[in-house]
């Protein structure tokens, strides 16, 4: 009997872990068309947080209406959560406020660039938090800041307030990972994210209130953006970056940062035909390769959120 369970068992964990990556590559691709889809829209005269603002509402029916057909205990959130989803809402809406609003200023490619540095300024952050900060991190930091550096710097061809509301969005972004992984790592990950979404979706209604923007119908291909953004970049990504986690684990799941930010470069030299001199691209490498070194180490239980993207 031993005989047949433990290949049938191998067989089922390595059938599991083929429809991890499968899930994982997946989710990536799906976040990977956010940045270069909104440079886009956002060039073609669309404002970036309504943009933002229908996305968010149509993802959180999609997902509401999806955990409340497939598993409606998952919409009862404890007590003792509110507070915690509330504060790390909030942080998370005026992230990627200042992330959509950024587009607008700078490239999606270079973005991709400068947004990689993200996973060592989590790695700082912890560090707060108490965990040891060793030569290996100074050595990312060194290299992260000389790739910021070459590429914003020498050609001076980035718009100060765009640059600062991608650092803004770094911040954030690192900040609602840690809070994350200390606040909410007892919850169900599906849960939190539904109701994540739902309170960045009244911070993002408030920001765009007091822009005073004001209502102007989308166009039927800014529509299509909106659906391709809600049910794809969000829904989607969502729903396989849970499977992923599952079958995976999130530090596997967190090695396809770097594949993202290459995806995107790829995406808008292709489709935006943005264009970088040969200093920025290896300012850009430099930045990546950090990146790249921070990820090896970095390893968060619970990643609910990923909406950079």
């Amino acid at each position: 009997m031993e005989s047949t369970s433990k290949p049938a068992v191998a067989h089922t964990a390595n059938s599991a872990s083929w429809s991890g990556w499968a899930l994982a590559l997946g989710a990536t691709f799906a976040s990977s068309i956010v940045t270069p889809i909104v440079r886009g829209a956002v060039v073609g005269g669309m404002d970036p947080i309504t943009l933002l603002l229908l996305r968010l509402t149509l993802s959180v029916v999609l997902l509401g209406g999806t955990v409340a057909i497939m598993s409606p205990r998952l919409l009862r959130l404890e007590r003792r959560g509110w507070l915690p989803v509330a504060l790390v809402g909030v942080v998370n809406g005026v992230e990627i406020c200042c992330f959509f609003w950024s587009l607008a200023f700078v490239d999606s490619s270079m973005t991709a660039m400068i947004k990689s540095v993200q996973p060592l300024v989590v790695l700082l952050m912890l560090a707060l938090g108490g965990e040891r900060l060793t030569r290996l991190h100074l050595l990312r930091l060194g290299l992260a800041a000389c790739g910021i550096y070459l590429l914003v710097g020498p050609s001076g061809n980035v718009a100060p307030f765009g640059l600062l509301l991608l650092t803004g969005s770094i911040f954030l972004y690192a900040l609602q990972l840690v809070l994350t992984q200390w606040w909410l790592a007892g919850f169900n990950p599906q849960t939190v994210t539904l109701y994540l979404l739902l309170i960045m979706n009244v911070i993002i209604a408030i920001w765009w209130s007091v822009l005073g923007v004001g209502w102007q119908a989308p166009s039927r291909t800014e529509w299509l953006v909106v659906i391709v953004l809600a049910l794809v970049s969000t829904w989607f990504a969502r729903l396989a970056i849970f499977g992923a986690i599952q079958r995976i684990g999130s530090g596997q799941v967190a090695l396809l940062w770097p594949v993202q930010t290459l995806l995107i470069i790829v995406l808008s030299v292709l489709f935006l035909n943005e264009r970088m001199t040969p200093i920025q691209w290896a300012g850009g490498a430099l930045i990546i390769s950090s990146a790249a070194l921070a990820i090896r180490r970095f390893r968060m239980r619970t990643p609910v959120v990923r909406l950079q993207g």
